[in-house]
């Protein structure tokens, strides 16, 4: 233990968390953009993404192996050198014919190895830390975990887009402003076919400035529009044709049993006895839409293809594309025009601009640099780990028999379900986030709906602002300050008053419910408050997962604890939107509420040494 005295936590509890975060971000995040700017199909996309998170759903049914087999600190560097080659991997292959088969390989491959990785650095970090200590850092963790989290979906799609930029062609810009005193667009299709220039390649646009009303079209006139603009860039192969799946609502399949005598029913006596008594406006409308038209300059080599990437520079997030962002120019339609589509968020009124580029550059290019430096980045986190994590575990055995793997992965999971107050543990873990899972499903549709059913009417743009900015401060700050109060009075002294902070952070969505207020400043401390109080309250929760685990297959028992708590965020916020239609939002935050009752009755169940978490003097 001399090298964890003489190491402070500040030397690896950062750079092990922002290593924890970065793939997870990577596979979950980053691919997706990946294979939209590669031209992937949305369909494809999902699918196969989708099947991504798998790992991490599961990753309680091999942690055992972790704690049997060798430390924490060899699978910790062992798994971040299997992610840097996986990295690596996606690299090499972004550039080949078969290149979407090989990155989802590669993506499985860092999956896995990200999962396991979670598993060893969690179990390492409280083998490291007494409880006191755990209960200090655990802010520390959550924030650099965040960190990665901005920087995956922030800086690196930041850094692949001036690459991008920086090896085609000039860079085409547009500037799309918003105002209710501009004329209403007048869209032409003029499919002329174009002359070719002398000079080198370019596109090119006679409208670099559009300018969109605010006033507003009926929703069929904008779904005409928008689909015109589609099918043009299809049919002229600017768009690849992509089939979709009819909406099995429309084909009149027969109800079930469970439909037709429960959930119908149950859900009518809701809304019957509970919903709110509100007139809900029909709202047939649709924001505006503003149409341009762009060129390439002359006609390329025959079998090459010139793809146009245009996505938003800077501006107001409420003017959105919605046809165009992946053009694709070639010998047989160089000469024909292609159309982007741009279009309002219906609750936009006032002027508002939005800057957006279009680049032409060697994506494969650019996303292979972007993922070659990840893995370079990881191939430091190896070399600075194995430095610097403390040597403190004793090195497994090193011969284990299968006989002796299935014995001790059954009695890793024996253990767990029957230590002291397991079944108020496992009750604590599924509902200690039973109101906030409901929650955080309708924070984000109740702050863009309209007034006329209950939201507070913001634009796309206000919400990245209260939520993406405001709300993650208040997060943060909340998970430090709960670190540092719960290691100085314990896990037992702050359970209850971080239970309640959850509880009653919430209340500020029953006021915003209730007051609809447009008052963009309260709306930015309501969601503070709330994230705050989850952050605060959150502290809590993570430290009873690892006081639980304690002991005996503590990384083992952590990840199941992880497991439980997975479920009971999932199954609570798979009802949230079909109770918010039945009751209303302002009921519906009441009910919220009145659930917050379920962890405390939770929290006030365990028993808990009074001295865990709590810094020794």
């Amino acid at each position: 233990m001399n090298s964890l005295k003489k190491r402070s936590p500040w030397a690896w509890i950062p750079t092990l968390y922002f290593g924890e975060g970065l793939p997870y971000v990577a596979v979950t995040v980053v691919s997706v953009i990946l294979y939209k700017r590669l031209g992937v199909s949305n369909s494809d996309i999902t699918l196969y993404t989708s099947w991504l998170y798998l790992p991490w759903v599961i990753k309680p049914l091999w942690s055992p192996f972790v704690d049997i087999f060798k430390t924490k600190r060899w699978w910790i560097i062992t798994m971040q050198l299997l992610i840097g080659a996986g990295l690596a991997g996606v690299a090499f292959t972004i550039p080949v014919p078969f290149f979407f088969q090989a990155t989802l390989a590669f993506f499985c491959l860092m999956a896995f190895s990200s999962a396991t990785h979670d598993i060893a650095a969690d179990g390492f970090y409280m083998l490291s830390l007494d409880a006191s200590h755990q209960a200090l850092y655990i802010g520390v963790r959550n924030t650099f975990y965040r960190v990665a989290t901005i920087t995956g979906q922030g800086v690196l799609i930041i850094f692949a887009g001036l690459l991008e930029s920086s090896s085609g062609l000039e860079p085409l810009h547009i500037t799309v402003s918003a105002a209710p005193d501009c004329a209403p667009s007048a869209v032409q299709f003029s499919g002329e076919n174009s002359i070719p220039k002398e000079g080198e390649l370019a596109f090119f646009t006679d409208y670099q400035n559009v300018k969109i009303s605010t006033q507003l079209l009926d929703k069929d006139s904008a779904k005409a529009l928008i689909d015109k603009v589609r099918l043009w860039n299809i049919e002229n192969s600017f768009l690849p044709a992509e089939q979709t799946v009819a909406d099995k609502t429309s084909t009149g399949s027969p109800t079930t049993v469970w439909h037709d005598h429960v959930s119908q029913p149950l859900g009518t006596w809701i809304k019957r006895t509970f919903g709110e008594d509100r007139q809900r406006i029909i709202n047939n409308q649709a924001g505006n839409v503003g149409v341009v038209e762009v060129r390439l300059s002359n006609k390329p080599d025959e079998g090459d293809e010139v793809v146009l990437n245009t996505t938003m520079s800077s501006g107001d997030k409420s003017i959105s594309m919605v046809v165009g962002d992946r053009l694709t120019f070639h010998a047989g339609n160089w000469d024909k025009p292609a159309y982007l589509a741009f279009q309002l968020d219906p609750k936009l009124d006032i002027a508002s601009t939005a800057e957006y580029r279009g680049t032409s550059g060697n994506v494969p290019f650019a996303w292979s640099i972007t993922f070659f430096v990840l893995a370079g980045l990881f191939l430091l986190f190896f070399l600075y780990h194995r430095m610097v994590l403390p040597r403190h575990e004793l090195v497994s055995r090193v011969t284990v028999t299968a006989k002796d793997v299935f014995k001790e992965f059954g009695h890793t999971f024996k253990t767990f379900f029957k230590k002291p107050q397991a079944g108020a543990a496992i009750f604590f873990m599924l509902t200690y986030r039973f109101s906030e899972a409901q929650l955080l499903k309708l924070i984000y549709p109740f702050l863009l709906d309209s007034k006329d059913i209950g939201g507070l009417g913001l634009t796309t743009g206000e919400v990245g602002f209260v939520y993406g900015t405001i709300g993650t401060i208040g997060l943060i700050v909340g998970g430090i300050i709960g670190g540092i109060v719960a290691s100085r009075g314990g896990l037992k002294k702050w359970l209850l008053p971080m239970t309640l902070s959850m509880l009653l952070t919430c209340l500020t969505f029953v006021y915003l419910s209730y007051f609809q207020t447009e008052n963009l400043l309260l709306i930015n401390i309501a969601v503070l408050i709330e994230q705050f109080g989850y952050g605060f309250g959150f502290t809590a929760y993570m430290l009873y997962l690892m006081y639980y685990a304690d002991g005996e297959h503590k990384t083992s028992h952590y990840a199941i604890c992880t497991g439980f708590m997975a479920l009971g965020m999932m199954v609570p916020g798979m009802f949230a939107g079909w109770l918010e239609e039945l009751l209303g939002y302002q009921h519906f935050f009441v009910w919220v509420m009145i659930c917050g009752i379920v962890p405390v009755v939770a929290a006030l169940l365990l028993k808990i040494d009074p001295n865990y978490g709590k810094k020794s003097r």
